[in-house]
This record gives structure tokens, sequence and C-alpha cells, in this order.
């Protein structure tokens, strides 16, 4: 996925920091050549203030694009929103979708941050879910003629593009036909899965928390759990001021610390865990931040005054993967990861039953098509033989550990645990059960590979 910077200040323009408008047509060529579809992160929502580059002042007047007075000011950013109920705004956002496609062959949007145009309040507001939250005096409702609109216009004129919704307050209808009173996207993205991470990771201590907010969290709205795409970490948590996840796992460690080792795996233990159960408990899709594949261990941060327009955060640490160590396992983990996707077909299947999860032991286990995935998070605690509930009888075979020591792990479970046979004995409202090895701060992923006829 392909992003705009952010606020954008032209939205025809491929950014000349990257190359050329042909050298982006050579990228998407070769994307499609491999295979791969190629999707834009459209900013719609709001526009950079700038008056020498940007939108601002475009005909000397400063309303031509923009609403006037506080209106067309976003109340946090500093950037201009749009008017959408004006004819001459409506066909220059529509337009420019449109030319992407038919200039670049791009394969879809991915719509950044709606709720900063959805709502004259730019989303920054308590919600809880009440249906008036959606309907009073602060939804601007050009705002969404103009998404409905442009779902619509694309959808009829390209019928494989692909619409994603990026909305943290879960709009009704987000992702429901027009013809039945919805917005029309075709997926939105869970952005409370990246938030509940970062704030797990910054503010609560490992034995606190929440295997029920975890769940609950990473399900997201039943409403769209089939139309959910997820993140474990994305650009708002190593942009803006904000720390990559390796940053705040690994970021303090010191050279020469007597706690380095305990704190490194830790560190990667985590790291695993919260990839791998982002990926495969819910959602149709899994996207990933990059660098997050092997634990950049800085944020991103473009030249600007307060840095001294340096270019030192500019950039992602490919060449830490040169080397044996931390990155490369964690790399190791996410190629085995997606490996594990591509054989067993993780996302397209039905989403999971999640039939054990328990706040005092801190183990979360579901069944995803013919996988079990075990998760413990206890910090200290390991468990020889933790009973997890399974229906079908047979023969289990381990397919993914995350502490076997080629991913930075410890290697506790040996070879003869690798397999585990089902007893009779209900378990979790299911007919048979396993007992498993769980070393702390582990997680692992069965495969029924027999199946016992009793």
């Amino acid at each position: 996925m392909l992003t705009h910077l952010f606020p954008a200040t032209n939205l025809y323009a491929v950014s000349s920091r990257f190359g050329t408008p042909d050298d982006f047509k050579r990228l998407v060529d070769e994307a499609h050549g491999q295979g791969l579809l190629v999707f834009l992160e459209i900013v719609h929502s709001y526009s950079a203030a700038d008056e020498m580059v940007g939108l601002g002042l475009f005909d000397g007047t400063n309303d031509c694009y923009f609403h006037t007075g506080k209106r067309g000011h976003h109340k946090h950013w500093g950037t201009r929103m749009f008017k959408y109920g004006d004819l001459d705004v409506l066909h220059f956002l529509l337009s420019n979708l449109n030319w992407w496609i038919t200039e670049y062959q791009v394969d879809g949007f991915q719509f950044h941050s709606l709720s900063s145009m959805i709502y004259t309040h730019n989303g920054f507001a308590s919600f809880t879910g009440d249906l008036e939250e959606y309907c009073n005096q602060y939804v601007d409702r050009d705002a969404l003629l103009y998404l409905i609109l442009a779902n619509e216009i694309l959808h009829a004129l390209h019928p494989d593009i692909i619409t994603i919704a990026e909305d943290a307050t879960f709009y009704p209808g987000l992702c429901e036909p027009i013809s039945q009173g919805g917005l029309g996207f075709d997926y939105c993205v869970n952005l409370s899965v990246s938030e509940m991470w970062s704030s797990f990771l910054e503010n609560v201590p490992d034995h606190d928390w929440s295997m029920s907010k975890i769940v609950s969290t990473l399900m997201g709205n039943k409403n769209y759990a089939d139309k959910m795409l997820m993140y474990a970490e994305n650009h708002n948590q190593s942009i803006s001021g904000g720390r990559s996840f390796a940053e705040i796992l690994f970021g303090e460690i010191r050279e020469g610390s007597p706690d380095k080792e305990k704190l490194l795996l830790r560190g990667c233990s985590l790291h695993k865990m919260i990839k791998l159960i982002t990926m495969t408990i819910g959602g149709r899709a899994y996207l990933n931040f990059m660098g997050n594949e092997f634990g950049h261990p800085e944020r991103v941060e473009f030249p600007m005054p307060s840095n001294n327009f340096s270019f030192s955060l500019a950039n992602r640490r490919w060449d830490l993967l040169a080397n044996e160590g931390l990155h490369l396992n964690l790399f190791s983990f996410d190629k085995d990861l997606m490996k594990l996707d591509e054989n067993e077909r993780i996302l397209p299947r039905v989403l999971p039953s999640i039939h054990h999860v328990n706040d005092n032991s801190m183990v979360i286990a579901y069944i995803r098509g013919p996988l079990l995935f075990v998760f413990n998070f206890h910090p200290t605690d390991s468990y020889e033989g933790y009973r997890i509930g399974v229906e079908e009888a047979g023969e289990y075979q381990l397919v993914l550990n995350t502490d076997e020591r080629k991913y930075g792990g410890q290697g506790l479970l040996k070879d003869d645990q690798y397999s585990r046979t089902t007893t009779s004995q209900r378990s979790d409202g299911l007919r048979n059960s396993l007992e498993v090895p769980l070393p702390s701060r582990t997680a692992q992923a069965y495969k029924l590979s027999r199946i016992l006829r009793i």
C-alpha cells in the first residue's frame, strides 16, 4: 500500500522524493507482474494549508476549495477542510480518484481519516456507540454524500476497484451497500487495534494485560467483523512524535545492562505474539507498516524545523537484516507467519471460534480453519499441561512456535512435544481436549494432522 505524504499539497502528483511519474508506473507494473495489488492511501479528508504549493489562496480568496472561518480549519492539525457541498470541489476530488486509476492503474484506495471529514469536530469527541452520535448537528452531511458518490462512481466505472475506509468511529453503514443506505466501502480498518497495543506496551504492566480486552478489540465492531482489516502497528505509532513498537520494547535496553538478555527476550516475544494474534484472530486482511516485519528500531520522522531538517530518521534500516541477531530473527518469524497463511489460507476463512479467554492464566485460544492457536501472555507463569478444548478428536501437530531459537526464542519445547493427541475429556464446551505445554510469553499454532474416529 502506497501513501501520500500528510498533508497532501498536490493530489495529482507523485512526490519527486520517490522518483518520476514514469518510475511510479514501472513500480505498479512490476507489482502487478508479481501478482500484487497496489492501493493508494488517498487524503481527501483535509488539505495542506500551504499557500505556496497547496490549494490555499488558489484563486486569491480564502474559500475557493475550503470552508470559511473556523469550519475551514482542522481543530488540531492546522490543515484546511474541504467544502464537500461545492460542485467544483466534488469535480476536483472525484476526478482525482478516477485519474489515479486511469493514469497509473492502481487497484484501490484507502480513504484516510474519515472521522476528520464526517464530523465538524473532526472526530475529536467521545463515542459510546449511541446512534445519536452519528446523526446529530456535528455530522457533515455533504461529506457523507461525497463518500457515497465516490464509492458509487468508482464501482460503476471500475467494477474491480477496492475501497477501504479508515474511520476510528465505525460510522454505521460504513461497509453496507449504497442501495441499502450504506456508504458503500468494501472494507474498513480497525484502528483500535494498534492503539490498544501501543497503550498496553507504554502504559500497562505486563501482569495487568486484559485478555478479554485484547479479544474484544481485535474482533472489533461485530457488524463489520467480516469486512475488517488489521494493523498490529500503523503509521500513527511511529510518526508525529510517536514511537514504533520495537522502539518501545528495545529502545531503552543499554549495552552491558545486566538485564539485557531478559529484556530482549521479553521484547522479542511480545513483538511476535502481537503480530500473530492480530493477523489470525479476525478480519480479512493483515496490513504491515514498513519495518514492522523486522522490528524497526526507530520512528519515522521527516525533515522539519524541530529536527533541524534532518533526514536521519527519514529512512528504513534494511541494513539491519545483514547481521545475525534480533532483527533477522523477527524477520524470519514474519516470513514463516506469511508462509503459514499462504499454505493454510487463514485470512479467507470464516472468523475464528474463540472458546478460551482466561484473564487469570492470561491464556487465549481459538480455532480458525484447521488450526488451533494458543497464546500465553503471562510474563512469568508457564504451564506444563494446559488443557484446551477442541471439537475434532485426533493428532495435532505444532506448525508454528514463537519460542523457536531461530525466531529469537529459548527453544524450550523438545521435538517429542510437537505432536499432541486429544483425550475425550470435555473442555471449553467442546467434546475433546488437548494438554499443551505453554511456556510464559509464547504462542503456538497446531494443525489437525490425523482424525481419530471414535
